[in-house]
C-alpha cells in the first residue's frame, strides 16, 4: 500500500513572539530559544525520512526549516502561498491592544472565526482557499513520499482543520500549536488522511 507522510511544523519562537505581537505576512527573527526549538526538531527528526521540505517564504519559517534540515541533503522549496495569513492593520501590533482598538473584529476572529471580517488582511476562508489548493498539489505530486511543511501557526491550523473536516466555526477547537511542533498526517491509496500527530511538543529539551 503506498502510503504518503505529511508532516507539518510551525516555525520556532521569534522576538515579536516574545512582545506578543501579530506578526501575520510581516517577519521578526528568531530568537536563540527558536533556533534551538529547531536544532531539536530536527535531532528528533534525524532518523526520519524526509524527502522533500515545503517552506513558507518568510524568513522565520526559512531559518527553521534550514535548521530542521541541518546537513542533511533535502530539497527546501520555499512557497509564498505557506504564509501566514495576512492580519492587515493588525500586523505589528501588541496583542493585548487589539481587544481595545478593534473590539468586535477581535471577538470575531478568536470566537467567531466564520464571521471574522479584516481590516485590509485574510479571512479565515481566504486562508483556507490559498492554502489548501496547494497542499492537495503537494500531495498529488509527491505520492508516496514523506513531506515536511514549515509554515505558521493559523496555517497550519488551517492544514490540520481540513483534514479533520473541520467547519471554520469550529477552527479553535483543536490543540494549540506551539513554536516548532509536530503535526503528522498519512493519508492512504483511498485518499482517507489520518492524524497520528497534533501539536506534539516531545522533542523539546530542559534549557541549560
Amino acid at each position: 500500500m503506498t502510503t504518503t507522510k505529511l508532516y507539518i511544523t510551525r516555525h520556532g519562537q521569534t522576538e515579536w513572539n516574545l512582545e506578543k505581537r501579530m506578526q501575520g505576512h510581516k517577519d521578526s527573527p528568531l530568537t536563540s530559544l527558536g533556533i534551538q526549538q529547531a536544532e531539536w526538531l530536527g535531532e528528533s527528526l534525524n532518523d526520519t525520512t524526509i524527502d522533500i521540505i515545503y517552506a513558507s517564504s518568510s524568513g522565520r519559517t526559512r531559518k527553521t526549516a534550514e535548521l530542521v534540515r541541518n546537513q542533511r541533503d533535502i530539497e527546501i522549496i520555499q512557497a509564498d502561498v505557506l504564509r501566514e495569513i495576512n492580519m492587515g492593520e493588525w500586523e505589528g501590533q501588541v496583542i493585548s491592544e487589539l481587544e481595545q482598538k478593534y473590539p468586535e473584529q477581535h471577538h470575531a476572529f478568536w470566537k467567531t472565526p466564520h464571521l471574522y471580517e479584516p481590516i485590509g488582511g485574510e479571512s479565515f476562508q481566504d486562508l483556507h482557499n490559498r492554502v489548501i489548493p496547494f497542499v492537495k498539489d503537494i500531495l498529488s505530486k509527491h505520492e508516496g513520499k514523506t513531506i515536511l511543511i514549515v509554515t505558521h501557526g493559523l496555517t497550519l491550523k488551517t492544514i490540520m482543520s481540513y483534514f479533520e473536516k473541520k467547519e471554520l466555526i469550529d477552527f479553535w477547537d483543536s490543540p494549540h500549536i506551539y513554536q516548532t511542533s509536530l503535526s503528522m498526517v498519512e493519508i492512504d491509496e483511498q485518499n482517507e488522511a489520518f492524524i497520528r500527530l497534533y501539536g506534539d511538543t516531545s522533542h523539546y529539551k530542559e534549557l541549560a
